[in-house]
């Protein structure tokens, strides 16, 4: 018997809906001018029934992060979209604009400590992954004529989850470009000011990370802890001594740039440090001047001038 897509059963509940992410302020459409209209989208993404709108989602993630950063609490919020979808089908397309994974046989090994942090992430923190209607088709039926290709990729992740004994929830689960959102607006900025900020990267600018912050009148006191450019996800165990240990003492807040290794950073700081720690992907490029490692502009990170 086939089973349901996890997708599916979560829709058809009336636990989760499609709908369209409207966040105050952001300007889509500048994206949209310098890419093509079809990013726009991305824009209908899944929702949990009992949340009314995107500024309802973007006062969530603000509130739980003011909250924990106040009561150090333990709170990784991580971002899952193509290179992780890839990553957790056991395939090397995950390999994108950074190197994640050696060999199918890599990514096989780690996969039991990245089930086992999946695990931890859906009990204590919140999952963002990218799920809109363009990834999460059904297959294709196959004709005589033709075959199309469908993108399922979101749901495929979905049901990994499942299969892993994770479930979806209204209070685990943001749409990955809130993420975003929240990271590039005043509220951020507001709530960061003054606070112990670390920022865990492979490439970083203090300058421009500090102009970043200043830009907006906020002041936080920023620390920087490089990590490998290539393979976090998959040398996790070796490296994760070495990086733990250079995130000073009464840090606030840590900041991530990692890739898929992402997922492992964020929840070891979190639980080791009883602090957030935000996977910030693009932010990141944006915080140190270097948009062109993202290949331009994202959805839900430019803002209306008027």
């Amino acid at each position: 018997m086939q089973t349901t897509r996890y997708l599916d059963d979560l829709i058809f509940s009336r636990q989760f809906r499609f709908d369209r992410l409207k966040i105050t302020g952001m300007d889509n459409e500048a994206v949209a001018r310098m890419f093509s209209p079809e990013i726009l989208r991305e824009e209908v993404c899944l929702f949990a029934n009992e949340v009314g709108d995107g500024d309802a989602y973007f006062h969530r993630l603000h509130d739980r992060l003011l909250e924990a950063m106040q009561n150090k609490r333990p709170l990784p919020i991580v971002r899952f979209a193509d290179g992780e979808y890839a990553f957790y089908r056991y395939t090397l397309g995950c390999n994108g604009l950074y190197k994640q994974a050696e060999s199918i046989d890599a990514i096989q090994k780690a996969m039991p400590l990245h089930v086992e942090t999946l695990q931890y992430l859906a009990e204590c923190g919140i999952l963002a992954p990218l799920i809109f209607p363009g990834n999460s088709q059904t297959p294709a039926e196959r004709s005589f004529f033709r075959k199309e290709k469908r993108d399922s990729t979101a749901a495929a992740f979905l049901d990994f989850l499942r299969d892993s004994s994770i479930l979806l929830t209204a209070d685990n689960y943001i749409p990955f470009y809130v993420i975003y959102a929240y990271l590039s607006s005043p509220e951020f900025a507001a709530a960061a000011n003054g606070k112990k900020i670390c920022v865990l990267n492979s490439e970083f600018s203090r300058e421009n990370c500090r102009n970043w912050f200043a830009n907006q009148n906020s002041a936080p006191e920023l620390c920087f802890v490089d990590i490998p450019r290539e393979y976090v996800a998959t040398r996790w165990p070796d490296i994760r001594a070495s990086i733990l240990d250079k995130i000073p003492d009464g840090t606030d807040l840590c900041i991530v740039g990692a890739g898929v290794g992402a997922l492992l950073l964020c929840v070891e700081i979190a639980r080791r440090l009883s602090v957030p720690a935000l996977d910030a992907g693009h932010v990141l490029n944006m915080m140190n001047d270097r948009v062109d490692k993202s290949n331009g502009a994202r959805l839900y990170t430019l803002r209306k001038t008027s």
